[in-house]
C-alpha cells in the first residue's frame, strides 16, 4: 500500500474505532431536552404563539441538539409561578412578563412596562443600547435566572369596562384586573386592583366578579372574547405603553450549554423580539377596525382628569419604588434618562410625523 494511502487509511480506522467506542448514552448526552413553561393559554395570539414559535425555532435550528418542549399555563406549573419554577430548576425555561414579579422584585415591571413609560421601540433601545439589559441581568441574577426580551405585544389599550368611565369619581371601588404598577396606581385612585392570569379574565369579567379588565391590544383581547364580557373599551393604555415579553432561562442550564447553543438561544429570542411587535401592530390595527365595523363595542377615551391623576400617582409610585434599594434606584434613573432622551427626539420625530399625518 502506498505510504500516503496507508496514512489516510490508518487515520480513518482510528477515527472509526474512536466513534465506535462511544456508548449510546455518551452520544445521547449531546442531546438536551428543556421544558418551557408559559404564563399563557396554549396558542393564545401574541405571547402564546410567540412562546410556541420560540420553542419550535430553537429545536429546529439546533437540529434537535436542544429540544424545547412547550407547556402552557397550568399544564406544568401555574401561570403566575413560572419565574419560581425557572429559579428552582423545576423547568429550564419560561415565557412570561416581568410585571408579574413585582411582589418579589419591586422594579421588575420596568422590564415589561411602567405607567406612562417607554413605548416598544424606546424600550427595546433602552435594553439593547442604553444599559437596560445589564440591569435586568443583575436583578434576576440573584435568583439564578437569565432574562431575554422575546416578543412584544406593542402599545396596549386601556381595558374593558362594564360601565362608562366619565370622571375620576367613577373609579372608586371598582374591582379591576390590572397587574404591575398600573394596578398600584389604580389603587391610589380608589379602585381595587386584582391580579388574574390571562386564562381567567373572561370568566371573571363576564360574571361580574370584576368590573373591568385590561389584557393587551385589540387582537389578543378579541381572541379572549373580552368584547362579549364588557362593551366599553378605553384608550390609551397609559398603564402599559409597551408589552415586552420575556424568556426566562435557568442560569445553570444556560451555562451548561456549549457556546454555539447559547448563541442560538440568544438569536432565537432576538428573532421573536422583532417579529412579535410587527405582528401585533398589524393585527391590532385590523382587530380595532373590525370592532368599529361591528358597532357592538364603544371606544371611549380615558377622561382627562383620570389621565392627569394617574400620571401624578405614577410619578409618586416610581419615586417610592426607587427608594427600595440601590439597584431599584439605578434602574429607575437609567429608565428615566432614556425616557427623557426619547421624549425630546419624539417631539421632532415620531410625534411630529403623526400630528402631520392626522392634520394633513
Amino acid at each position: 500500500m502506498h505510504v500516503a494511502n496507508r496514512r489516510r487509511f490508518l487515520a480513518f480506522a482510528t477515527g472509526a474505532t474512536a466513534a465506535a467506542s462511544l456508548s449510546a448514552p455518551a452520544i445521547a448526552r449531546e442531546r438536551r431536552i428543556w421544558r418551557l413553561a408559559t404564563s399563557w393559554p396554549r396558542n393564545a395570539p401574541g405571547p402564546g404563539t410567540t412562546a410556541a414559535r420560540l420553542a419550535e425555532r430553537i429545536t429546529a435550528l439546533s437540529s434537535g441538539r436542544l429540544t424545547v418542549e412547550l407547556h402552557a399555563a397550568g399544564e406544568l406549573v401555574p401561570a403566575l409561578e413560572v419565574f419560581d419554577a425557572v429559579s428552582a430548576g423545576t423547568v429550564e425555561m419560561g415565557h412570561s412578563a416581568a410585571l408579574f414579579w413585582s411582589g418579589k422584585m419591586p422594579s421588575a415591571p420596568y422590564f415589561t412596562a411602567v405607567p406612562f413609560g417607554l413605548m416598544p421601540e424606546g424600550h427595546d433601545a433602552w435594553l439593547t443600547a442604553g444599559g437596560g439589559q445589564a440591569l435586568w441581568d443583575e436583578l434576576y441574577g440573584t435568583f439564578g435566572v437569565k432574562p431575554f426580551a422575546a416578543g412584544n405585544s406593542g402599545i396596549q389599550m386601556g381595558g374593558w369596562y362594564r360601565r362608562r368611565i366619565e370622571k375620576l369619581e367613577d373609579m372608586k371601588g371598582l374591582r379591576l384586573r390590572m397587574p404591575g404598577l398600573g394596578g398600584e396606581v389604580l389603587r391610589r385612585l380608589g379602585a381595587a386592583p386584582v391580579t388574574l392570569p390571562p386564562g381567567e379574565i373572561f370568566g371573571a369579567l363576564s360574571t361580574g366578579a370584576i368590573d373591568g379588565a385590561e389584557f393587551l391590544g385589540p387582537w389578543q383581547d378579541r381572541a379572549l372574547g373580552l368584547q362579549r364580557a364588557a362593551t366599553f373599551y378605553l384608550w390609551p393604555g397609559w398603564h402599559e405603553p409597551n408589552g415586552s415579553a420575556e424568556a426566562l432561562i435557568s442560569a445553570k442550564a444556560y451555562a451548561d450549554l456549549p457556546s454555539d447553543l447559547q448563541q442560538l438561544v440568544t438569536a432565537c429570542c432576538e428573532v421573536e423580539n422583532r417579529r412579535g411587535p410587527a405582528e401585533a401592530e398589524w393585527r391590532n390595527a385590523a382587530a380595532l377596525a373590525q370592532f368599529e365595523e361591528e358597532g357592538t363595542v364603544t371606544l371611549h377615551p380615558w377622561p382627562t382628569e383620570v389621565l392627569r391623576a394617574a400620571r401624578l400617582e405614577s410619578e409618586a409610585v416610581l419615586a417610592e419604588l426607587a427608594e427600595t434599594s440601590a439597584l431599584d434606584r439605578r434602574i429607575r434613573d437609567s429608565y428615566s434618562a432614556a425616557k427623557t432622551l426619547f421624549l425630546h427626539w419624539g417631539r421632532v420625530g415620531r410625534h411630529a410625523l403623526l400630528s402631520a399625518q392626522i392634520d394633513a
